[in-house]
């Protein structure tokens, strides 16, 4: 967590998509939130100034969703795979309320018996490439430990902008110490998991079912592994090389990695 970025460059990042014509996709899938937190005057700061009737957010605690709904009407809503629906009745009914989009958990992946079954296809997005371990035990903890390690660096960063962070101070687990190998997977690995969707995967299984919309994981991970997934999903093979190589000189360019001398 590196804390609030300034509120200019929100306002400029969203000015510049908007322009674009691209549309943003704010997570606030923290699940542990409560009604103190809904007058954060950061997140409604974002609110405001992205509602252009384009935007989503993506939600999974019940309370914040009735409070964008009811203030912030113009986003679209879509509903997380935080939310960890394995069953497939729940899924369904999670596609019949009014949401823009439904996450289906990776658990669905490959899965063709049942993802046959799942109405409202055009609904769903599905994430290719989750780093996580297929039937995780310990995801719906996770996601809890890292709400609440959010929201007590928050709270830390109000009262204490100036002091390193120390998650155990405020009860709170260390990320770091949560024990999960899978979060070091990198986009070799995810591709030996079961729950892997492939490109050609893509073309000829889901869309000929009805499923249109797919979810690229790893906005946090380190830049190199993010290219590798972005050129697996989105460069066509044959010029994978040609693109892997221009990615890595701009970052030469712009000073984010340095030349070996």
């Amino acid at each position: 967590m590196k804390g609030i970025c300034d509120k200019s460059y929100v306002t400029a990042v969203v000015k510049a998509f908007d322009k674009a014509g691209i549309p943003l996709r704010f997570t606030f899938t923290n699940p542990v939130i409560t009604e103190e937190h809904l007058d954060d005057d950061f997140c409604n700061f974002v609110l405001k100034t992205a509602q252009n009737g384009k935007n989503g957010v993506i939600v999974v605690s019940p309370i914040l969703e009735q409070y964008i709904r009811e203030n912030y009407p113009g986003y679209k809503i879509t509903s997380s795979t935080c939310k960890r629906i394995t069953d497939l009745n729940d899924l369904n009914d999670e596609l019949d309320r009014k949401y823009d989009i439904v996450v289906v958990d990776y658990d669905f992946n490959n899965k063709f018996d049942l993802l046959e079954k799942i109405n409202n296809k055009e609904k769903c997005e599905i994430l290719v490439n989750a780093c996580c371990q297929p039937n995780c035990p310990k995801r719906v903890k996770h996601y809890r430990d890292i709400g609440l390690t959010q929201i007590a660096y928050c709270n830390h960063l109000k009262n204490k902008p100036n002091v390193p962070f120390i998650p155990e101070e405020y009860g709170v687990e260390n990320e770091a110490k949560l024990n999960c190998p899978y979060m070091n997977n990198d986009a070799a690995d995810v591709k030996k998991l079961s729950t892997h969707v492939s490109p050609d995967a893509i073309y000829e299984k889901y869309l000929p079912m009805g499923f249109n919309q797919f979810k690229i994981e790893g906005r946090t991970t380190n830049i190199f592994n993010l290219i590798e997934s972005y050129i697996y999903y989105m460069i066509k093979p044959e010029f994978a090389d040609k693109a892997r190589l221009s990615l890595l000189m701009n970052l030469m360019n712009n000073g984010v990695i340095k030349e070996c001398k």
